[in-house]
């Protein structure tokens, strides 16, 4: 699975999940002298602006990186400086009820992917969720990304940083019956996963 394919099927997701949402992808950002480029950036309206700046990751990028630290490294740049990047920065709201930013990392539901987070689950598990775009809330989420075979409304995330660690009990229950991710949970067939 290639991180174009994912792409397609997030822009489809969110053009079916939400009213007129804006949609990049590529999307450069530079701040304080920092470069970079985001795989895809979106933002919605519930009626505040709320963006999620995602990282995208499949088997290419994984074998390539050198490790969980070189794609860690340039997740955290992306967070730290994209909002900081004056055409994407976020201003507080008042009444605001949920994250203004959302900072995705989400990998491909393929056994090289899984093997990979499953070798670096105490480095993905460690990213705190909370977080802050300058004063507005922000949350941070490293996830594989499933339902992509179905229908784009049930594209949907597992999540290995939240209060489900990676191979725990919930997060297995997290893992829809019958999906790409299951199967590779599967297919990765040693002493780092037990999956039914």
């Amino acid at each position: 699975m290639r991180e174009d394919a994912l792409a397609t099927r997030l822009v489809e997701h969110y053009e079916a999940t939400a009213e007129s949402p804006a949609i990049r992808l590529e999307e450069p950002y530079d701040a304080d002298g920092r470069q970079g480029v985001v795989d895809l950036f979106v933002r919605t309206r519930t009626p505040e602006p709320v963006d999620r700046v995602i990282e995208l990751k499949a088997d290419a990028a994984v074998r390539r990186a050198t490790g969980a630290n070189e794609i860690l490294r340039q997740y955290r740049r992306m967070e730290r400086y994209f909002h900081v990047d004056e055409r994407h920065a976020l201003r507080p709201k008042l009444g605001r009820t949920e994250p203004g930013a959302r900072y995705l990392l989400c990998f491909a539901p393929t056994p090289t992917c899984v093997h990979h987070v499953a070798e670096n689950r105490t480095l993905y598990g460690s990213i705190d969720p909370d977080a802050r775009a300058g004063d507005v809330p922000a949350v941070r989420t490293v996830a594989f990304l499933t339902g992509l075979d179905g229908d784009p409304v049930d594209l949907g995330l597992v999540s290995v940083n939240g209060e489900a660690a990676f191979g725990s009990a919930p997060f297995r229950r997290a893992v829809p019956e019958g999906s790409r991710l299951a199967e590779s949970l599967r297919a990765v067939d040693d002493d780092l996963i037990e999956f039914p």
